[in-house]
């Protein structure tokens, strides 16, 4: 397995684990709709959370936020009004990010919450 693809299962595992933490229940996660995906699927109460997982090892070049771009929100949106669809999801959505910098091998990794993104 490439090295970025470990990378990114195991900033996954972390916001899991984060999201549980703080209250959430995950129902859903690496969920596809062709080559898109959703990372994670969370209820905060009773709003569904869609989760984008970005995990750098440094931020060196660029925070994990950045990655973000206006393409991949296109894919993002695509991939959540799908969701939506085909689960006929009836309550409140909102679109969450998590920024984790940081690998496994290193102590502490910083985890960023963005909450309540907008989806363009």
């Amino acid at each position: 397995m490439a090295q970025h693809n470990h990378l990114g299962e195991w900033g996954e595992e972390l916001a899991k684990r984060y999201l549980q933490q703080q209250g959430y229940v995950i129902i859903d996660s690496d969920w596809k709709s062709g080559h898109r995906d959703i990372d994670i699927v969370a209820m905060d109460g009773d709003e569904v959370v869609l989760v984008e997982v970005k995990t750098r090892s440094n931020d060196h070049f660029s925070e994990p936020l950045d990655a973000v771009n206006y393409r991949k929100m296109m894919n993002l949106r695509r991939a959540f009004n799908h969701y939506i669809k085909y689960h006929r999801v009836n309550n409140a959505v909102r679109f969450d990010i998590i920024g984790i910098i940081g690998s496994p091998e290193e102590g502490t990794p910083r985890i960023e919450h963005f909450k309540d993104v907008p989806v363009i």
